[in-house]
């Protein structure tokens, strides 16, 4: 890769500028090569290890570059008029830079940048539709089969979320209609300020106090009014809003949890917190603030228009002369504004991702002294954002002052054409200035109107993504009626069992059977699919093929949480939550009493360490269990699988991370909680496993072996080369005398046992 970034520079030509770059690291079959993408001010240039030389295309009318992603899978096409030209895929390591790369493509060249030409709006190689300016992906597409609506109109949508709150709204919509008509009364009340009292006295004729004491008094009554109702609408309204954003957070997140883990191997951590945090907190501030403005501001214009034309229609046409330009221009703007706050909410996702990747790996990046790197990480996607902005503030700085400047000519024809009307003497001095301060309102509202539609876009691009979470299905959905079933007996049975990672096949014509209350070890070099079948076993992810059934059913026919109530995971790494140690065993039963608790620590060897503890089992353990050692976290993590009481237990090389002291402490625990359960234990060291009922040997996908390890080591196969593999690896490496023998504990990475094979072929 660093000769092709050498390379590149070398092939532009005289006046060819290199404008972005971004590796292209896997191949047709989604393995790891080398490749690089460049853009330049005249071509786009590639170079893949299965081309072997650089490829070119000149930059010219037509061409389209289109990026998207799915399973952690990143690609980017080139397509000219009715067809695909290339197709490059990395990994989501080099997004940023892909984004970036196809950023610059659709903006188009440089005017004047060696000749090149301008580059038309891209179109999707799917449906051959116009891709807006700007845009990542194909609105109509998009990896969705149907079309989706206008992101504008996406904010309707909210009305399921509002429908609880409708008698509230109605009662805000009619406060609002009120406090709007209030603040209306006061310009109606010059007239005969003007007319009949300040005029006269000008010539000669003294005032009347009571006339003056009437309208002044009706003034302040309007004025105390309009403050009351529009205090009662706003506080009404705000507190509707936020319960609407709790509403909105909630169903989200609960949606969240409810999808398949597929789903989260495509996602970004800080995108996701993006979207359930800074989006909703933006729609209800929308909500809240913006659209009461917006609904203020329209009931303003239409009952002032209507009072204008009620005083002098000729007045009211020469004021409403500006609104239709105002308008069109509201419309221009809106869609530039919708794609601009679109994108600007990805970039932000890139800022959030580098949070959510270094915050919690802080002490990686620490050990290995890369704070500077992370930094620059930082700076360069806050750069990238701080650019994406400048192009939205570039369209909306212009499109505001436009409208200032449309009002106040259309404040200057009022003035001409009243002065005009006072001077033939068809209007009074008193109906002009009513006039002049309806006008006030009515550009200033107008104004106020128009700005709103930054406000309304950008909370249309946070419903879209907001929306984008709650409109995917799980792969792995409820059953619509699904077999209600008591406690489980853990028999499980396999048939024909075919899985694939998009279009890589992990699992292939599995069929495997395990008794209720068998212990079976699973073994196998890493990719076999091992940790795949134990997912399709929990139900992580659905089968692509054939069938799993446990105690007769069909493990999709269950409720999917009725069902894993009856299993119980200990995995390699666990994961404590934040909190006390009680609070991390009792996790899967919420409910369960202190004795319960101490109970199921005893059984996983935690008790004594706990009691060590400042505030025994109150102590808390700091972030993911920091506080924590490895040993303890995991007895932490057994003792919550024992509280449960699991029929089916999974155990993913429980004991693989931990010193061999450690291990015998884990290995007493597990004693106590295999017994009685059907178990399946994915291990490399035999201890674990030497008290199988049956190994399970994987290849590839495939169960290849069967039986016990007397059985499968006479039988001289994959399992007796995977063992003797790692005999040979221990007794090399640690100098152990009699490995094969007394090493009976490990089974064979992929590499070791790969170097085997290769050297008995």
């Amino acid at each position: 890769m660093d000769r092709l970034q050498r390379e590149l520079p070398a092939r532009l030509g005289p006046g060819e500028e290199l404008l972005a770059t971004v590796p292209v690291d896997l191949d047709a079959h989604l393995r790891y090569s080398a490749g690089l993408l460049g853009l330049t001010s005249r071509r786009l240039l590639a170079w893949t290890d299965e081309t072997g030389g650089w490829r070119e295309w000149a930059w010219r009318d037509g061409l389209s570059l289109h990026r998207s992603d799915h399973a952690g899978v990143g690609c980017i096409e080139l397509a000219g008029p009715g067809e695909r030209l290339a197709r490059w895929r990395y990994t989501l390591e080099h997004d940023g830079a892909a984004l970036r790369l196809v950023d610059r493509f659709q903006a188009g060249p440089e005017p004047g940048a060696g000749g090149a030409q301008p580059v038309e709006a891209a179109t999707c190689p799917r449906c051959h539709l116009p891709i807006p300016p700007g845009e990542y992906d194909c609105p109509a597409c998009s990896g969705e089969e149907q079309e989706k609506p206008p992101s504008t109109w996406t904010l309707l949508r909210l009305w399921r979320f509002a429908r609880p709150y409708r008698g509230r709204l109605l009662a805000g919509f009619l406060l609002t209609l009120a406090s709007t008509a209030a603040t209306l009364v006061p310009p109606y009340l010059t007239m005969p300020l003007i007319d009949d009292v300040l005029i006269p006295f000008q010539q000669g004729v003294p005032i009347d106090v009571d006339l003056v004491r009437m309208y002044l008094g009706g003034l302040l009554a309007a004025a105390l009014l309009a403050w009351g109702l529009g205090w009662a609408r706003t506080w009404l309204l705000a507190v509707v809003s936020e319960r609407i954003g709790a509403d909105l957070r909630t169903a989200t997140y609960e949606h969240l949890l409810g999808l398949s883990l597929e789903y989260f191997g495509g996602k970004r951590t800080g995108d996701l917190m993006a979207r359930i945090g800074s989006e909703t907190d933006r729609i209800c501030l929308f909500l809240s603030l913006h659209l009461l403005d917006f609904a203020t501001d329209v009931l303003m214009i239409v009952m002032t228009a209507a009072i204008l034309f009620s005083i002098d229609p000729g007045l009211a046409l020469a004021t409403l002369l500006p609104l239709p330009f105002i308008v069109w221009m509201i419309h221009l703007v809106r869609d530039r504004l919708r794609h601009g706050f679109e994108k600007v909410d990805r970039i932000w996702g890139e800022v959030t991702n580098v949070l959510a990747d270094t915050i919690p790996g802080i002490r990686v990046v620490k050990a290995f002294a890369q704070e500077k790197r992370e930094a620059a990480r930082f700076r360069e996607a806050n750069r990238h954002n701080l650019t994406v902005n400048d192009r939205v503030n570039r369209v909306w700085s212009m499109f505001s002052p436009t409208v200032g400047l449309l009002t106040e000519i259309g404040l200057l024809l009022v003035w001409a054409f009243g002065i005009w009307q006072v001077a033939n003497q068809n209007v009074t001095v008193g109906v002009l200035t009513a006039f002049l301060a309806y006008i006030g309102r009515f550009y200033t509202r107008l104004d106020s109107m128009s700005r709103i539609v930054s406000f309304t876009q950008k909370a249309a691009a946070g419903a879209k993504r907001i929306f984008d979470i709650l409109d995917h299905v799980s792969s792995v959905p409820d059953a619509a009626n699904p077999v209600r079933v008591g406690r489980l007996e853990g028999g499980i049975r396999m048939r024909s069992v075919g899985f694939r990672y998009g279009n890589r096949a992990v699992i292939r014509n599995l069929d495997l059977d395990i008794a209720p209350g068998e212990m079976v070890g699973l073994v196998g070099h890493s990719g076999s699919g091992k940790s795949t079948m134990v997912n399709l076993l929990c139900r992580f992810y659905d089968v692509a093929d054939g069938s799993i059934s446990v105690d007769g059913h069909d493990i999709r026919s269950l409720a999917v949480a009725d069902y894993r109530r009856n299993i119980g995971l200990v995995l390699q790494e666990p994961f404590l939550f934040f909190g006390t140690i009680a609070e991390n065993i009792a996790y899967g039963r919420p409910e369960a009493t202190r004795a319960e608790i101490v109970a199921a620590a005893r059984a996983a060897h935690a008790h004594d360490f706990i009691l060590r503890l400042p505030h025994g089992y109150d102590s808390l353990v700091g972030e993911r269990g920091q506080a924590l050692s490895g040993g303890e976290r995991q007895r932490i993590s057994i003792a919550r699988a024992l509280l449960i009481d699991p029929r089916i237990l999974i155990l993913d090389e429980a004991t693989s991370s931990v010193d061999t002291e450690t291990e015998k402490e884990i290995q007493k625990a597990l004693d106590n909680l295999v017994r009685g359960r059907t178990t399946i234990a994915i291990a490399h060291r035999l201890s674990t496993l030497r008290k199988a009922d049956r190994l399970v040997v994987m290849d590839r996908g495939q169960v290849v072996e069967v039986g016990g390890h007397d059985e499968l080591m006479a039988r001289e196969g994959a399992y007796f080369r995977l063992y003797q593999a790692q005999a040979r690896n221990v007794d090399t490496e640690d100098g152990w005398a009699g490995a094969q023998t007394e090493g009976a504990g490990v089974i064979a990475a992929a590499a070791t046992a790969g170097a085997v094979r290769t050297a008995e072929s």
